[in-house]
Formats: C-alpha cells, sequence, structure tokens
C-alpha cells in the first residue's frame, strides 16, 4: 500500500500529469479558435464569390472546401500539441479516406461530376439538354445530381456521373438554330414551282430569320419521291412551332400549286409465264 502511494505521489509523475493537462487545454484552445477562423474565412470567402456573381451552387462547394482545409490544419495543429506525431494522424485519416472512398465510390463519382459541371457549365437552370439518354429543361444542379423535366412535364434526377460520362447536346446553347426538314415531291411535278413555293412558305413565316438564309435544294432522288431538303434559321425557342408550322404550310400550298406529296409506292410487274 505504501509503495502505491509513494507511486502516486511520485513528483516526475504529477508533472508529467500537470504538462499532459495543459497541453490537453491548449490543443481545445487550438482546435476551437481553428474552428471559429475556418467559419470566418469560409463566410468571408463565400460573401466575395457572390459579389463577383459566381454560381450559388460554386459558392456553396468552394466555400465548404475552405473550411475543411482549414478545420484539418487546426486539427492537425492540435494533435501535435498533444504530441502526437502529425505524419502518424495524417496516415490514419489517409487509411480511413480510403476505406470511405471505397465505400462511397458511386457517391463520390457523382461528387465529382458534380463538381465538374458545376467548374465547366456545359448547361444551366433553364436550359433544355439531352444528357445521359435523357431530354428536359434543367431545374436544378447540385454536387450529386441534376434534376431535370421533360417535355412531357415529368420530374427526373440524373445522378451527375450519367450527365458528365455521356454526351451533353445543349439545344439553349445558342440564341438562332437550323431548322432541317425533308419535303418529297412526286417526280412528275414542276420541281422549279416546288422549290419557289417552299421558299415563299419560309420566306413569308415572321419567325424565320433573314439571316442566315434559308437554304433549300434536292438532296435525293428517293423511290417514291424528289426529296427537298429545306433549312431555315430561327431564334432557338422558336424552333418547335417553325417546324410544326412550316410543314403544315408547305403541305397546303404544294397541294395547291399541283405538286403532289407521294405515298411511298412499289411497281410491280407481272409476266405472263409462256409454255
Amino acid at each position: 500500500m505504501n509503495a502505491i502511494k509513494e507511486f502516486i505521489t511520485n513528483a516526475n509523475l504529477m508533472e508529467l500529469a500537470i504538462s499532459w493537462g495543459i497541453n490537453l487545454v491548449l490543443a481545445i484552445v487550438i482546435f476551437i479558435i481553428g474552428k471559429w477562423i475556418a467559419r470566418w474565412l469560409q463566410s468571408t470567402f463565400q460573401k466575395l464569390l457572390k459579389k463577383r456573381a459566381v454560381d450559388p451552387v460554386l459558392v456553396d462547394f468552394l466555400g465548404t472546401v475552405v473550411y475543411a482545409l482549414i478545420l484539418i490544419a487546426a486539427i492537425i495543429a492540435a494533435v501535435d500539441v498533444l504530441g502526437i506525431p502529425a505524419t502518424s494522424f495524417l496516415a490514419i485519416l489517409g487509411a480511413a479516406g480510403l476505406a470511405i472512398g471505397l465505400a462511397l465510390k458511386d457517391s463520390l463519382s457523382n461528387f465529382a461530376s458534380g463538381v465538374m459541371l458545376v467548374l465547366f457549365r456545359p448547361f444551366g437552370k433553364g436550359d433544355l439538354v439531352d444528357a445521359g439518354g435523357i431530354m428536359g429543361v434543367v431545374e436544378e444542379i447540385s454536387l450529386v445530381s441534376t434534376m431535370m423535366v421533360t417535355p412531357d412535364n415529368k420530374q427526373i434526377i440524373v445522378p451527375n456521373s450519367l450527365m458528365y460520362g455521356s454526351a451533353i447536346t445543349n439545344y439553349s446553347a445558342k440564341d438562332t438554330r437550323r431548322v432541317d426538314m425533308v419535303i418529297g415531291v412526286g417526280y412528275d411535278d414542276d420541281l422549279k414551282v416546288a422549290a419557289d413555293v417552299l421558299k415563299k412558305v419560309c420566306s413569308e413565316h415572321p419567325k424565320v430569320l433573314d439571316t442566315p438564309e434559308t437554304k433549300i435544294f434536292i438532296n435525293n432522288l428517293g423511290d417514291s419521291a424528289v426529296d427537298f431538303v429545306v433549312r431555315p434559321w430561327v431564334k432557338s425557342e422558336d424552333y418547335w412551332g417553325v417546324l410544326a408550322d412550316v410543314l403544315e404550310t408547305a403541305k397546303v400550298e404544294l397541294e395547291a400549286a399541283g405538286c403532289n406529296i407521294p405515298y411511298p409506292q412499289t411497281d410491280v410487274h407481272l409476266h405472263q409465264a409462256t409454255s
């Protein structure tokens, strides 16, 4: 019993306990101050980005990165004060990060793709896009998924890895679009009359642009018809309306001009067999 008392009251042990206690308090203080600095820098950095009109998703992401980096630095400093080698702590963090990364590889893939989408901005909110095999209007872009609304008003949430890992067609990226149509007339029709009718239909449409110029030419002699390619230019938002209008008006005007829009047909020749 006396030996235990002597061990407890040993001066070296008391000094060690006091020293460790001071280091523990100092480590806690460093962590608290580091956390406060991380919050302050995050807030300041985000305000600066917002003043420069940076995308809100990117503002939140970069602010979180700044906060995490400062907080990790504070934790390493606090651990070092406790006498734990920083290299050992970083090794533990690395092993833990690897394990978490393997467990959440799909989520991290979506996250990485989200960062690329936010940084490079291949499309924005309100754009009509075809990506990942889905066509729709972009409603919201987050760091893990993109929310789209299809033309028939269905809401679809697409993982960002699928969006960024495939070809992206942005129909809203340009102010103007070319409407490509193929309109066939019969072989017996006057091709000049047909061409003039198609030019008239396009030039009289109020939403067809004068520049670039509308192109109309024959590109194929089909099995049943002579195919005209009709390519007027329109504002992107007028694309579908002009497409429908020109096709409808072209049919009516061609028939009024005596041109025939033939059905697919096949000529069958019968020969009587001779004995």
